[in-house]
């Protein structure tokens, strides 16, 4: 019996059950939200019209705050509230692996001199159904919402710039490699898992060297997967973040989302390393004791 093997499996059922939850995070209203790809900040879409003056502006943002800001009373951020509701938008969308969750911030969407900053929190509405090959198109997503409000243009009318579209599309087939890849880790991991618990009631080299060339495999899919959605979630938000802020949009980054990732690296990590000792120290402990038995 190899006692000492309990180590990787437990550490291997840790990697399993993470990769799982990064799979189905935000499959469903209320279950683990916050752990999102990146989320789609819209709650001050067009505030940055705000200040114009042009009358007769061309952009319907400009004609369209014209006339909420001579009917609210009260602050800034309300009159900035009426007017993405009035576009038919939620404050904001949050993309998840397989699909995307959207709702409101509440009691307001921005800090204010009765709300603070922490007291802000999301209020979810709704999450669209599970695909399993499916992108986050904010594009899309978004000028689905104004065709049910009472606008009546599109997003790109609205001042949308295309070039966050372009940041966006360029991490499409990194988007869907990645759930491919999660798959196959998930696979992989639960392959080691096993072997890590047959490899409990057996005790010989070779059994270690098959069980940490499966755990460096699982390792090696799981790195893959985290580093794809690591380099998503950059790409994306720096992009809409850098071409939003015209419009008053902005991307935040799931920081949960890729803890709970790379701790699930982490652990595939630890898993391999201990059957590379144990094949290089069993292999010693063998031999010392053949040597030993020799020489009685």
């Amino acid at each position: 019996m190899r006692p000492s093997a309990a180590l990787p499996a437990v550490l291997g059922l840790g990697a399993l059950a993470l990769s799982f939850l990064c799979l189905f995070a935000g499959s469903k209203p209320g279950f683990m939200e916050n752990y999102h790809i990146l989320t789609l900040n819209v709650s001050r879409f067009g505030s940055t019209f705000l200040n114009t003056t042009a009358k007769n502006s061309s952009n319907p943002l400009v004609n369209l705050w014209s006339e909420i800001s001579n009917h609210v009373e009260g602050d800034i951020n309300d009159a900035i509230a009426d007017l993405a509701e009035d576009l038919g938008l939620q404050d904001w969308y949050s993309a998840h692996l397989m699909d995307y969750c959207y709702g409101n911030y509440t009691p307001a969407p921005v800090a204010n001199l009765t709300v603070s900053r922490k007291d802000i929190h999301k209020d979810i509405t709704a999450c669209s159904n599970r695909s399993a090959m499916f992108f986050f198109d904010a594009h899309e997503i978004l000028q689905r919402s104004l065709n049910n409000s009472k606008v009546g243009k599109s997003l790109n009318q609205l001042g949308w710039p295309d070039e966050i579209d372009a940041g966006l599309d360029a991490v499409r087939v990194a988007w869907k490699a990645a759930f491919v890849t999660y798959c196959v880790a998930i696979g992989l991991i639960g392959v080691a898992v096993l072997a890590s618990i047959l490899g409990f009631f057996t005790n010989g080299r070779g059994t270690a060297l098959v069980e940490s060339m499966l755990a460096f495999l699982a390792f090696l899919a799981i790195l893959i997967a985290s580093s794809i959605m690591t380099s998503v979630a950059v790409k994306g938000s720096n992009a809409v973040n850098k071409h939003g802020k015209e419009i008053g949009v902005e991307a935040h980054r799931g920081g949960k989302f890729l803890v709970l990732t790379w701790v699930a690296t982490g652990a595939m990590l630890f898993s391999w390393i201990y059957w590379v000792a144990e094949c290089v120290i069993g292999h010693r402990r063998r031999k010392n004791y053949t040597y030993a038995k020799g020489a009685q």
